[in-house]
Formats: structure tokens, C-alpha cells, sequence
């Protein structure tokens, strides 16, 4: 085995993901192999239920021996759910069964013999509990990173990210800094001139309607456009502060390669809009590659059959180089 395998975390128990795995495998073929972290149990009883057939090889976290791990098998390291676990909705009944896939991922990570790690949706109301606000949180507080990470959604003809992710409206202002704008834009021409060879254009969008405000002094004069002007000056191919209700025009996003926003619905709704499927999240600033598709455990679709795998095909690929 020549190839670094990737990891990944099955996340939330009662939600799309394995469906999606399976429909990604069958559509898709890694050169690289794939573990998966989870419920060697539920991982089978998916199987059976999707008509998806595959060898299954058990491996052991603590000697894993990578001659015997390839792409033609599902290889699994077994986390058992907890026992009065129900498969009927989500519930925070599946959050140390979470935790501990999560924790198992980090140690193997650490030994830099894998690619990277992919997680399957997970329920940040049931898993985080108020005490992070998303999951880029939470792994950057499990990697020691404190401020230096990003929330990239990845698309090969635009990429976005929110200068704060999973705020309430209410707070967003009292989050911006331009320290906070300044290393998101650094983080992503490192993410980009590693990966692509691209020194990235870059537009960063207002906070305000118009970028103007009623106010003697806007976010715009106190953070962004200070923000702009010290990384122009560090050879950023940078443009803003620009509107966000018309920066994503058919003929304004052809200009750039990433949209920078304030906030979470300020880039993420257009950039699902304009790409359906296909973007992906990467964390950036951790000492691996996460990333995760970018869609939720989609409760109301679980067992149906109809779920479009395509983010997670457009992770795998990410990887897979």
C-alpha cells in the first residue's frame, strides 16, 4: 500500500451519509484507500438495506497494518453505538459514539500516514451542545489552533467563506475584527498556491446594505476596508468592499476565485445556489485536510433512497490526488 488511505468519520447515526457512501463508491473509485470510522453494525445493516454489496475488512486502530488495506474493500474500525441507542431521530444519545470516532480520527491523523479526514454530517445541536458553534470549531479547538483556522466552501469555478460561521445575525458585527479578515484571506492564498499553484482573486463583500451604514462609523471604515488595504499591500489580489446583493451576478463572479463574506447566509446560500452539489467545506488552518459535504444529516430524507451524493463524491475527489 503506496497511497495514504482516507479517513472517514460516519458521523451522525440517523442521517444520509452511508446511503450517500455507497451511492459515492459505486460512482466513484478511489485510487486511494478508504477507512471508515463507525458502527461496524449499523455500517452492514445500511448495506443490506441499499442493496450494496462490498467485502468488509475489520481493522484494528491500534496495529493497522497497511499492507492489507485497499480500495476494494470497505475497511472499517469498529465504534460500537451505545446500547439504548434508537434509529428513530436524531438525539444526543449518539453524541459519545460521535466523540469517540472523532477522537480515534484525530489520534491516527497525528501519525501523518493519512490523506486527510472526511466527516459525515453531524447534528450541532445534539453533538456541539452551545459549546461550539460549528464543527470547524470544535476540531480546531481539538488541534489546539485558537484563531488561525477557516470555514473554505470549495468549488473549482468559485470558493467562499464567512469571516464568522454559525452566529446569530445579532452578533456577527461584535465578531469582525481585521485581524479576523486579514487571516482568513491568508489561510486561503496559502490553501490556494499549495493546491493550485494560484495566487487567488479575492473579493471581500460589505457588512452593510451597499456597504453603507447610518451609523458615524461603519464596520466597513472600522474593519474591512483597513482589512483590504493591508493586504493589498502584501500582494493580495484583493477587491472591496463590495455589495453582496449584487457580488454574485453571473458577470461579477467570473472576476474571482473566492468571495470572502461576513457571515454565514451572506455567501453560502448563493454559492449553493449557483453550484448545487458540488462544493465541499474544507477546514483550513488544521494540521491535516478535513473536510466534510456540504450538507446536513437531512433527517426528513433518511431511508429514501433519493439523497445526491455528489458533495461527498467531490470530497473523496479532493483527496484522492
Amino acid at each position: 500500500m503506496n497511497k495514504k488511505p482516507i479517513i472517514i468519520v460516519n458521523g451522525e447515526p440517523y442521517s444520509v451519509f452511508l446511503e450517500i457512501l455507497f451511492k459515492s463508491i459505486k460512482k466513484y473509485k478511489s485510487k486511494k484507500p478508504i477507512i471508515l470510522i463507525g458502527s461496524k453494525k449499523l455500517i452492514s445493516q445500511q448495506m443490506k438495506k441499499f442493496k450494496f454489496n462490498s467485502k468488509l475488512n475489520l481493522i484494528d486502530q491500534n496495529k493497522i497494518d497497511f499492507k492489507k488495506i485497499n480500495n476494494k474493500r470497505i475497511n472499517i474500525i469498529n465504534v460500537d453505538l451505545p446500547s439504548n441507542y434508537r434509529f428513530l431521530k436524531i438525539s444526543k444519545s449518539s453524541k459519545n459514539y460521535i466523540t469517540n470516532c472523532f477522537n480515534i480520527s484525530l489520534k491516527l491523523l497525528k501519525t501523518k500516514k493519512f490523506s486527510g479526514l472526511i466527516n459525515g454530517p453531524i447534528s450541532k445541536k445534539h453533538f456541539l451542545q452551545n459549546k461550539f458553534l460549528g464543527i470547524t470549531e470544535y476540531l480546531a479547538k481539538n488541534t489546539n489552533i485558537i484563531d488561525d483556522f477557516a470555514m473554505l466552501i470549495y468549488e473549482k469555478n468559485l470558493s467562499v467563506c464567512p469571516i464568522t460561521t454559525h452566529l446569530p445575525l445579532k452578533a456577527v458585527s461584535k465578531s469582525l475584527s481585521k485581524k479576523s479578515i486579514i487571516s482568513k484571506a491568508q489561510l486561503i492564498k496559502k490553501f490556494f498556491i499549495k493546491n493550485f499553484k494560484k495566487n487567488p482573486k479575492i473579493a471581500i463583500t460589505g457588512l452593510n446594505p451597499h456597504c453603507e451604514s447610518y451609523e458615524r462609523i461603519s464596520e466597513e471604515k472600522k474593519f474591512i476596508i483597513p482589512a483590504i488595504k493591508y493586504l493589498k499591500k502584501k500582494k493580495f489580489y484583493i477587491s472591496g468592499p463590495l455589495p453582496a446583493d449584487t457580488i454574485f451576478l453571473k458577470q461579477n463572479v467570473k472576476k474571482f476565485d473566492v468571495i470572502i463574506g461576513m457571515y454565514h447566509d451572506q455567501v453560502l446560500p448563493p454559492a449553493k445556489a449557483l453550484y448545487n452539489f458540488s462544493p465541499i467545506n474544507i477546514t483550513l488552518g488544521l494540521p491535516f485536510v478535513r473536510i466534510t459535504p456540504d450538507h446536513g444529516p437531512n433527517e426528513s430524507m433518511v431511508g429514501k433512497n433519493l439523497s445526491n451524493p455528489q458533495s461527498l463524491i467531490e470530497a473523496i475527489k479532493f483527496l484522492d490526488k
